[in-house]
This record gives structure tokens, sequence and C-alpha cells, in this order.
């Protein structure tokens, strides 16, 4: 992340990663992890549409990994305890640091991951605000949580607008695609993420990660604010199935977990505290689980005493509806108005309260 003065955007970047020729391109990855105890570790990274993984052996805390990727992506680095994400293209990349210190790790080699570490350095005041409030995040009053949503919001606001000045001077650039894609998929607005999307390249869209970005944003504009939910049906707790349509002229909470989800567990107090509320204004939830072990989704409502609407498919990752809005992690939730349109996306915490009391009361 790089620091900014006064909201102008300060990157210096040499060479960008910019479109090139989709043919597949061999990358050859050298590390050097002085103390690194694995005997293995693998690489995770997307060739096209599909997700590869490959193993390495490591000797010393020496390792080389060969592939042949068409275009510029991000790796996930899988060490025995964490993973480290980095940016390849083609040709010939190092990795050196220490073996247990992923903050020591230094990449060279990948104009992506250059481009990658400058805009970083170029959000890093922002970056280092946010750590000292997501330490206090969820161990503060009421009052002072919300305060805290609301600089946390204010923060990620700004670095989206320093996100919009480096998409429109490096238009096409594969990380100016990652940085519409990390925003189609985490949380923000169609209509925000579409602005974005249209400074992109023609050329850039024609690459193959272009076009999957498209399809995305396909996705995306299903969730957009005003859209109609779906009327979908999936069967409750004792496999009654239970149809959308029923809950029409409810605001409701259409409310994304997991018995698996620690985050979506320590949510879910917070829901209840809505659901308690503001059951009696015209307000319900209903809870989408994506689990696929019944035993497991069944104990989890139970024991967070989740009194509302439960429903699933049983298809884990792939449950039809999130599926269908493009779900990419969870807690996350779609607040829909009595005429069925969505008016709020992934609202936690007391944004959600906050939400709440500006449509309820």
């Amino acid at each position: 992340m790089i620091k900014g003065i006064k909201g102008k955007l300060l990157i210096t970047i040499a060479t960008c990663a910019s479109i090139q020729s989709a043919t597949a391109q061999s990358t050859t990855v050298n590390g050097n992890l002085k103390g690194l105890k694995a005997e293995n570790i693998q690489f995770a990274y997307a060739d096209g549409s599909t997700r590869k993984t490959d193993t390495v052996k490591v000797v010393d805390g020496k390792f080389v990994w060969k592939t042949n990727i068409a275009e510029p992506t991000q790796v996930y680095l899988f060490l025995p305890n964490r993973a480290y994400p980095f940016f390849a293209d083609k040709g010939k990349i190092s990795i050196t640091g220490i073996g247990d210190s992923v903050d020591s790790y230094k990449i060279t080699g990948s104009k992506m991951q250059d481009e990658a570490n400058a805009f970083e350095a170029s959000i890093k005041d922002l970056s280092d605000q946010e750590s000292p409030l997501y330490q206090k995040y969820g161990h503060v009053s009421e009052e002072e949580q919300a305060a805290l949503e609301t600089k946390l919001k204010d923060i990620k606001t700004q670095k989206n607008e320093r996100a919009a000045k480096y998409i429109a001077a490096h238009p096409g650039s594969y990380y100016s695609m990652y940085l519409v894609s990390s925003r189609a998929s985490y949380g923000m607005d169609y209509s925000e993420v579409k602005k974005l999307y249209d400074q992109l390249s023609a050329k850039a869209i024609a690459t193959a990660s272009g076009k999957m970005l498209t399809e995305r944003m396909d996705i995306l504009k299903r969730s957009a604010i005003g859209s109609e939910v779906i009327d979908f049906t999936q069967a409750d707790t004792s496999g009654v199935p239970v149809h959308f349509s029923a809950f029409k002229g409810k605001y409701v909470l259409i409310d994304f977990w997991a018995s698996w989800c620690g985050p979506c567990r320590a949510e879910n107090p917070n829901v209840l505290k809505a659901y308690d509320k503001y059951k009696d204004k015209n307000f319900t939830v209903v809870g989408v689980s994506l689990d696929d072990k019944s035993a497991n989704w069944k104990k989890a409502v139970i024991a967070d005493k989740m009194p509302w609407t439960q429903v699933s498919d049983l298809k884990g990752w792939k449950n039809e509806l999130s599926t269908y809005y493009g779900i990419q992690g969870i807690p996350s939730n779609l607040l829909v108005d009595p005429s069925g349109k969505i008016i709020a996306k992934d609202v936690r915490g007391a944004m959600l309260q906050q939400k709440l009391d500006q449509v309820l009361n």
C-alpha cells in the first residue's frame, strides 16, 4: 500500500503487466526460504476457469516450481500452517525470505506483483488505520462498535476511490482487472463495481480473465440494490419445502451462513437481537445454510437459538441460491423489502441494527 497525500494517489510503476497474447507462457519460480522445514509445498492457481494445484519438493528451504500459464494470475503458496498469495506471470520469478515468516518474503521477476506492491504501498496509510480498529472489533460497547464500523466503512470507501484512480490510469493492466474482480467477489454493490469495470480497456475485457470477469458481473447484477429476489424453494430442518413467496409483504433478511463458519456463528447473536427487536414490526429472517451435513446444520440451529425459518438444499458451497447470487464468502445477507426488492446487502454488526432502525422505525 502507498502513502497518499490529501487523497492523491502516488504510484510509480516502471512497467505494468499489460495485456499480452493469451498463449500459454512458461513460468519458473525459484524459492529460497531459509529454515523452511516442510518437505513439500503446494501451489494453487487458476488456469482459465480451472483450478490447479501442484506439489513441489523442498530441499534445505529451496524449491523450483515450473508451470505454463496463459495469463498473469494470482497464486497461493501453501505452507504447513498458512498460505501466502502472490502474482505470477511469464518468465523467471524468485521468492526469498525466512521460512516461517511470510512477512519477510520478497517476490522479484513478476511485473504483476510489482504493480500489487506499488498499489498496496499507495494505501498503506489507510491499512495502518484499519489494523487497530479490527483489533477492537467485537470487544467494545454497542455505541463504540457502531462508531468503529462507520470508521471502517469510511476507510474502505477511500481505498475504493484510490483503486478507481489506479484502474483509470491502467485500464489494460491485469492487476486492474484483479482489483475489479476482488470487488465483484466480496461485498461491493453492482453499481459501484460497474463503474470500475467500465474503465477497463476493450482489449482487457477480451482476455480469458476479462471474459470471466464479465460473467461475474452478470451474476453480481442479480443482487444489485433494487433487483427483485427470485422465488426460490428449499427445505426447512423438517424437510418441508419453503417458498420465498410466502414471505412477500414482509421485510426479510436472507442470511447465508453455515455451521462450520466461525464468523457466521459469531454474527448469529446479532441477527437474533435484530429478530427479537423487529419480529413484531413486519420483519423476519430466512436462514440459508451452506451446510452439506443435515445433523451439523440442525445442531447449530439449536445451539445458536435461531427461531426463524431455516432452509438448505445441503449442497454446501453449491447451494443453488447462493450460487445464483454468486455468494463467495459467508456470512453474507440480502435485506429484502415487502415488495421483494433488495434494499441492502452484507449489513452486519451494528450496521444491520442501524439499517433496520432506518427502515422499520
